[in-house]
C-alpha cells in the first residue's frame, strides 16, 4: 500500500495553499494523483474505515454525469460545481486516507 500512500499524499499537497490555477484545478489534480492510487486498488481488502471514505471519494469522482473532452477536464468542471461542504468533504477524505494509507505502508 505504499503507492497508495504516496499517491495519496500527492493529492493532498495538490489541495494545500495555494491554489495557483483555482480551487477546481487543485481538485482535479487531487482526483487524478487519487484515480493512479485507486485504478487496480480492490477496496474489498481493507477494513470498513477506509473502504467506505473509498467509496464516497469514488462518488464525488464519479464524472458519468457531466461533459468534457478528457477525464481530467470532466474532474475540473465536476469540481466547479462542488459547493463547499463538498469541497470540504474532499479535503477531509483526502486528508483521512493519506493518514490511513500511510499507517498500513509502516
Amino acid at each position: 500500500m505504499s503507492y497508495q500512500s504516496e499517491k495519496f499524499n500527492q493529492a493532498r499537497r495538490a489541495l494545500m495553499l495555494p491554489h495557483p490555477g483555482g480551487e477546481a484545478t487543485s481538485i482535479a489534480e487531487a482526483f487524478l494523483e487519487m484515480n493512479l492510487a485507486l485504478h487496480h486498488f480492490d477496496d474489498s481488502t481493507v477494513e470498513s474505515y477506509a473502504r467506505d471514505k473509498i467509496q464516497r471519494l469514488r462518488q464525488l469522482m464519479d464524472t458519468s454525469s457531466v461533459q468534457h473532452g478528457s477525464e481530467t477536464g470532466a474532474w475540473k468542471a465536476k469540481a466547479k460545481g462542488f459547493s463547499v461542504e463538498e469541497k470540504r468533504e474532499v479535503s477531509n477524505l483526502v486528508d483521512q486516507l493519506s493518514w490511513w494509507f500511510s499507517q498500513q505502508s509502516r
